[in-house]
């Protein structure tokens, strides 16, 4: 949080921003909070940290302190806030883990309303609604107690520093310059000076918030020798009020902006303030709250995106600005004239803007702003749009309009042909006046194949519905109908029961050890460790090319440059250079040849962060590429063998004998993992015998990275030590680059000797790793099959092996959190899907008439029982109300032509364990310092509530609160031969590991606790160290023997399953592919669950990293296989903006599981594929929409269903508009036949 005291009216503000772009020179004058800064275990916690903590909202933790943060800005600001308070300061943060839900609930504690809608009992008031939460089901245990929390209280904040107050009122206007190392940034304190500063540095930018010239140096290696902020000068900041509307401070930021138009609104008549409200609509969604809070209006103005949120609107409703330089000022209108060329504008080099006019709207006339964007906030948009409309007084006839687009062009574009269309047709606003209208704009706005951007017929189409959604207000306007009320907020129910002993903590929703510290910024990540003594840092250098020989590697520039100490190669490496994963060698350091773009090189390690990736930068490689570097991998047969199948009949002579057969196939983008912390190391030499200590954020067993580190340095594996305290998400996403990694790092502490950190930025990190692997699904059908009984049963960890796996030239996937059972699944729930569209079936009927029933055998000849499935199929149609649901769903489509509603059920069957029988192991040690114990676990995991099921496993074998019990950290110099956490096995290994080390020694203590009954387990503690009893144990847990035989193609490859299922319901908007998910239901069989607050975490959280896969999440490649998406301003993860509106969890009851610690289940893994249920969702309202072209029967749609993918499946009529033009205006032989 920034707090800045402003002398001219003797206030305070408080924002929250982005460390990431705050110009530390910035901060002259203002004081800044962390979250150490507001409440600490030390002394005293601050109430949103405990209220986030103990609402379970933090489990890897990462992304903890930023939501607190932010909470806390929004409470200083406005103590009792609503919900939609609450969601825009968080929408700013992304979380991997919880799925938000719990953070959400936390934060809501704060506000002083309920899930009212605020309908006052009119209409769908949630007082008239059957789902009214006020039953006995409410009378069931909650997740936390919120009567317990500390009370907020205002008055005991921080206040701000007096000495900066006074140092505000008394210092005299004075320049401020700092000077960096290639850089100087210079703060004028006038106006006049500023005018002079730039008249002489006219190619020196004006720096305000630092959202545009800080990614440029940070991402393009930009260099500006000098830099001018203009943050002092008081003309930025004014407003001046005229009788036509209102000049507004260029300096002002958009969050102020926002805020100034949002008072101005209700002081005049609603005739004059069309655009303020369309300014406002475009400022919600435009970044974030902490983007917008620093933004500035002028640069957002002078920046001239293409794909700008304000400029179109600004230019479409007259608004002009003022331009000042040593010449004088002048007003310039800001029109399409204002934007020259891509980030260009009229302004001469010595020219600064200084205000924006905003002006009243007049009598008849409307304004409105549009937008699409691959996610609704934190998202640059796709294309954006302004259009005004005046008509002459008294009547419907059009007397001028004005239609601007974003995204469109280079330059924000008008299309005044479009708008003459409409002003010539002369006869009064219709629904026939944009008849015309449409083709001219297509025909005004064409975009060719190859347009920068892509997306080109997503984007031409847009243009149109925007035009048609703007006839549709202007209608609704002329009408004077009511626009549509949307709910606001969240609502969240998570079902459970337990009946144990209130001293028993299993069973009971308890915070994990760790959220308070990670709530209050004292949990210690990697990167947190403190620096030692020489310590260095490593970048690594990564190819450019997707297959190549290396020719040559010239590191002689970067050695030159300031602190960089050594290049790192592969001959540097003294003991083995490649690693192998499941058979196949990779290289440490490419050599001699590189195979896809972001292959590793070679690392530099220098004094600094900085200065090694200014060196990384210079070093060249010489390259020559080989043939063959574009063709499919199908084309080549590139496929990895062996290619295993499990084949049950005669399947082609089967499809000889019939007359019905379907075919058809989707395809599945891959998924970045996208943790929150991203692959970090330290590796440090101790000792004289070659020894290391190697910190590290691994998902595997500190074992596998402390034997991987010898093998690389050529010693004996018991010189490493390797430390694994806690991990910032990993989702099977730290498991093979992670070792590479902190192999490459050792060579480094190994050749100089000093100690080596890496930690990756967020676009190496996915350049390098790789990620989930996509999928090109086909299949054929012949519906009178029972085939649900062979596909859905396949065993899920072989599933992938199923489908031939390919070569490519790009970036080697991995692990990740389903392991190819989210793609394989997919595949198959596709094809049901698409056999029940082709029959005319409902869907789940299909299903249903496919299921298991009774004792059942999988085509893998495993036993087991369905009836845990079923139940839960029928209680999630049940708590879901299913059946009415659907008639309502298809009751609104009836009655709405653009927007359709679509809802699914899907159910999930889960193996869980390994089916390579030797990683179903775990051992542990157990000791006891006095009278405390201690749990040393080998088994690492990303989240910190698994780890916590261990404690209170502890707690209840030991018989001692589970407050006397510490999760140490995972290190190899405590117990060998673990086995990683994943497959969603971690809890059931450790949590048997755990109650065999307690079961032992609290059979030791017998003896003592017989002979003094009544004492304490300090005394008998005590007792046992005179007695020379041992306090300490080692726990193994051995684990079934599970296999598959694939020549025999048979096997047990589970342990059990995890069973489930999920119904989902969406709106689509169908002229733009936006969709909501209104409601989701989710019912899942966990067994007797260990803690309900984590287990129904990991099932939020899987389902909202599910729903991502499937609707969201879109990896982009470049035809030379660079990997274009690579941040979170191009890759979209959900935010809190993508919740269902109505998320239910329930655990199903009377469950048992006797495979399984105490009869609980996995459940890590499972529930994510049930976040295709809103793909089916948005695949039922898709063909809801096409239905109202004539279209019917199945139709392909590929996952993710992005807005892109939605909106050209509804096959609108201005999609059909832009393809038809395509067809005509491309090669010649197409003519004529579409």
């Amino acid at each position: 949080m920034v707090s800045r005291y402003q002398p001219a009216n003797k206030t305070i503000i408080h924002y929250s921003a982005n460390a990431c772009l705050l110009p530390l020179c910035q901060l002259h004058g203002a004081a800044v909070t962390t979250v150490e800064g507001i409440g600490s275990t030390k002394t005293r916690i601050h109430p949103v940290q405990e209220r986030i903590a103990k609402a379970h909202g933090s489990q890897c933790g990462f992304c903890t302190p930023g939501m607190v943060m932010s909470m806390y800005t929004l409470l200083r600001n406005k103590p009792q806030p609503n919900m939609e308070d609450v969601t825009q300061a968080l929408a700013g943060n992304l979380c991997r883990c919880t799925g938000y839900r719990p953070i959400v609930d936390g934060c809501r504690t704060f506000c002083q309303e309920t899930n009212c809608c605020r309908a006052s009992g009119a209409g769908n008031c949630c007082l008239n609604r059957e789902e009214r939460t006020d039953g006995p089901e409410d009378e069931k245990p909650k997740l936390f107690d919120k009567e317990g929390f500390l009370p907020l209280d205002p008055t005991q904040e921080l206040i701000f520093p007096p000495e900066l107050i006074l140092m505000a009122e008394t210092a005299g206007p004075r320049t401020l310059t700092f000077q960096g190392e290639r850089m100087t940034w210079v703060s004028p304190a006038s106006l006049q000076e500023l005018v002079q500063m730039k008249s002489s540095n006219p190619k020196a930018p004006l720096v305000l918030g630092n959202t545009n010239i800080g990614p440029d140096i940070k991402f393009k290696g930009v260099l500006h020798p000098l830099i001018i902020s203009p943050t002092r000068i008081a003309e930025l900041f004014e407003v001046t009020h005229t009788l036509n509307g209102v000049w507004v401070g260029a300096g002002f930021s958009l969050s102020e902006v926002r805020s100034l138009l949002e008072k101005l609104v209700p002081q005049f008549p609603e005739e004059k303030t069309e655009l303020f409200k369309a300014l406002i609509q475009q400022l919600r969604n435009l970044g974030s709250e902490q983007i917008r809070n620093v933004a500035s209006l002028g640069g957002n103005v002078m920046s001239a995106y293409p794909n700008s949120d304000l400029n179109p609107v600004l230019a479409a409703a007259n608004c002009k600005v003022t331009l000042n330089s040593p010449g004088g000022r002048r007003e310039v209108p800001l029109n399409q004239d204002f934007f020259v060329s891509f980030g260009k504008t009229v302004l001469k080099p010595e020219e600064i803007l200084l205000s924006v006019f905003i002006p009243f709207s007049r009598k008849g006339e409307i304004v409105r702003a549009f937008r699409q964007a691959p996610r609704k906030e934190s998202s640059f948009a796709t294309v954006t749009a302004g259009m005004r409309v005046v008509f002459s007084e008294g009547s419907r006839v059009v007397q001028d309009a004005s239609i601007y687009y974003g995204g469109m062009g280079p330059t924000t574009v008008g299309a005044p042909k479009t708008c003459a269309a409409i002003i010539t047709r002369s006869e009064p606003w219709d629904d026939e006046t944009l008849s015309q209208a449409y083709d001219v704009l297509l025909d005004e706005l064409a975009l060719p194949p190859s347009a920068p951007g892509g997306q080109v017929e997503f984007r031409r189409s847009l243009t149109l519905s925007f035009l048609f959604k703007f006839n549709l207000e202007v209608l609704q306007k002329l009408r004077e109908m009511v626009g549509t009320r949307h709910r606001n907020g969240y609502e969240t129910k998570s079902r459970f029961e337990f009946d144990q002993s209130s001293q028993d903590p299993v069973g009971r929703p308890i915070m994990h050890r760790s959220a308070i510290s990670q709530a209050t910024g004292e949990a210690v990540y990697c990167d947190d460790i403190p620096k030692t003594d020489r310590e260095l840092f490593l970048v690594l250098v990564t190819s450019s090319r997707a297959n190549a020989k290396i020719t040559g590697l010239d590191v002689s520039e970067a050695l030159q440059l300031p602190g960089v100490v050594d290049v790192i190669t592969a001959g540097d490496i003294p003991g083995k250079t490649v690693r192998t994963f499941s058979g196949y060698d990779e290289e440490l350091l490419a050599d001699s040849q590189v195979s896809c773009v972001g292959q590793m090189v070679c690392a530099v390690v220098a004094d600094s962060r900085v200065h090694a990736r200014r060196a990384a930068s210079a070093v060249k490689i010489g390259y020559e590429d080989l043939p063959d570097s574009l063709f499919t991998a199908t084309e080549k047969s590139s496929y990895f063998e062996p290619r295993r199948t499990i084949e049950r009949g005669n399947v082609a002579e089967a499809f000889k004998s019939v007359d019905q057969v379907y075919e058809g196939e989707i395809r599945l983008g891959g998924q970045e993992h996208f943790y929150m912390e991203t692959q970090s190391m330290l590796v440090v030499p101790v000792g004289e015998e070659a020894e290391f200590n190697v910190y590290i954020s691994t998902q595997p067993n500190a074992v596998f990275g402390g034997d991987a580190v010898a093998e690389t340095l050529g010693i004996p594996s018991n010189r490493v030590t390797c430390h694994v305290k806690r991990i910032g998400g990993a989702f099977g996403g730290k498991v093979t680059k992670t070792t590479i990694l902190a192999c490459i790092t050792s060579v480094a502490a190994w050749k100089t000797n000093r100690a080596v950190r890496c930690v990756l930025e967020r676009g190496e990190d996915m350049l390098i790793t790789g990620g989930r692997h996509p999928v090109l699904g086909k299949y054929k059908v012949h519906p009178d099959f029972h085939f649900s009984n062979f596909v859905k049963t396949n065993p899920e960890d072989e599933e992938r092996n199923i489908l031939p796996q390919l070569w490519t030239h790009l970036p080697s996937n991995t692990a990740f959190r389903g392991f190819g059972v989210p793609q394989c699944l997919m595949v198959v729930e596709n094809m049901v899907n698409d056999v029940a569209m082709a029959l005319g079936r409902p869907a789940d009927q299909v299903r249903e008439l496919n299921m298991y029933k009774g004792p059942s055998v999988t085509h893998y000849k495993l036993e087991f029982s369905p009836e845990n499935m079923l139940r839960c199929w029928e209680e999630c149609k049940l708590k879901s109300d299913y059946g009415a649901r659907c008639r309502a769903v298809d009751l609104f489509n009836q009655q709405s032509r653009w927007k359709k509603r679509g809802i699914s059920i899907i159910p999930i069957k889960y193996g869980i364990a390994f089916s390579e029988s030797f990683l179903n192991q775990v051992g542990l040690m157990l000791r006891h310092p006095e009278s405390v114990c201690s749990v040393v676990q080998l088994s690492s995991t990303s989240t910190e509530t698994v780890l916590f099921w261990s404690v209170m496993v502890a707690s209840r074998e030991l018989h001692i609160p589970h407050s006397k019990i510490h999760i140490s950290e995972t290190s190899t110099n405590t117990v060998p031969n673990a086995s990683m956490s994943a497959a969603s096995f971690g809890t059931d290994a450790n949590g048997m590991a755990v109650k065999n080390a307690c079961e032992t020694l609290y059979q030791r203590l017998e003896p003592l606790r017989q002979k003094n009954p009544g004492g304490t387990w300090e005394s008998w503690v005590k007792a046992a160290y005179f007695e020379k009893i041992s306090l300490s144990a080692t726990g193994f847990y051995r684990g079934p023997d599970l296999y598959m035989d694939w020549d025999k193609m048979k096997g047990q490859p589970y342990a059990y399953f995890t069973f489930g299922a999920c119904c989902s319901e969406v709106e689509l908007d169908c002229l733009t592919g936006d969709y909501r998910t209104v409601r989701t239901d989710i019912v899942v069989d966990i067994g007797k669950s260990v803690n309900p607050s984590a287990d129904i975490g990991q099932i939020e959280g899987a389902f909202m990293q599910g729903l991502g896969l499937y609707t969201l999440e879109e990896l982009k490649f470049s035809p030379s296989g660079l990997l274009y998406t690579r941040g979170p301003s191009q890759y979209k993860i959900p935010a809190i903006c993508d919740m269902p509106l109505r998320f239910n969890v329930h655990l199903l009851s009377d469950s048992n599981n006797p495979h399984a610690i105490y009869s609980s289940k996995g459940i890590g893994e499972p529930v994510l594929f049930l976040g295709s249920s809103v793909f089916f969702a948005i695949k039922d309202a898709v063909a809801a929409a096409r239905s109202e072209s004539g279209l019917v029967g199945p139709f392909p749609l590929r996952s993710p269903a992005t807005a892109e993918k939605a909106f050209l499946a509804c096959a609108s009529p201005f999609t059909h508009k832009v393809i038809i033009l395509k067809y005509w205006c491309s090669d010649s032989k197409y003519r004529g036949k579409h």
